[in-house]
């Protein structure tokens, strides 16, 4: 069992939520693996794509938008934030709805995009306007998903 120090609540007594938020800041102590973005823009839309190998679990940020996405290679299992679990094999067209956090576990290496309207073309800026963090639990100075500058960005 999962227990940060600063909490003393057994697990079975907590919501969902709290379950993901405890399991992403334990997560975050172990050595972060680096996941390859692409970054795309269109008149009107930003097109991210990661690329996520084998063997790792992934926590996402909570989506503030609907906006498809596309598993194009690799098998991913996605547990959702009611507890539910969904075993993804490309090729997979979906729908994020508004207020969606996942975990996905790689099973293959994966290349999962989003699609999203925006007139924006700076990355950081388009990740807080369609996504937000609200884990308190992450330890201080975490960065969950950096895009980092732009002079660093893959963008194409």
């Amino acid at each position: 069992m999962i227990k940060p120090t600063n909490m003393d609540l057994p697990l079975d007594t907590l919501s969902q939520k709290s379950k993901m938020d405890i399991f992403e800041a334990e997560n975050a102590k172990l050595p972060q693996v680096e996941c390859p973005l692409v970054h795309r823009f269109t008149d009107g839309m930003y097109i991210r794509e990661i690329h996520m190998p084998a063997g790792i679990i992934v926590t996402s940020r909570t989506h503030k938008t609907q906006h498809p996405f596309v598993i194009s290679k690799g098998v991913v299992e996605v547990v959702k934030e009611d507890g539910s679990r969904e075993l993804l094999k490309a090729p997979h067209t979906g729908i994020t709805n508004i207020g969606t956090r996942r975990v996905l576990l790689i099973h293959e290496d994966t290349i999962w995009s989003t699609f999203h309207i925006t007139e924006k073309t700076d990355p950081v800026e388009i990740e807080n306007e369609i996504t937000c963090m609200e884990n308190e639990l992450l330890p201080k100075n975490f960065r969950q998903g950096y895009l980092g500058g732009k002079n660093d960005l893959l963008l194409t």
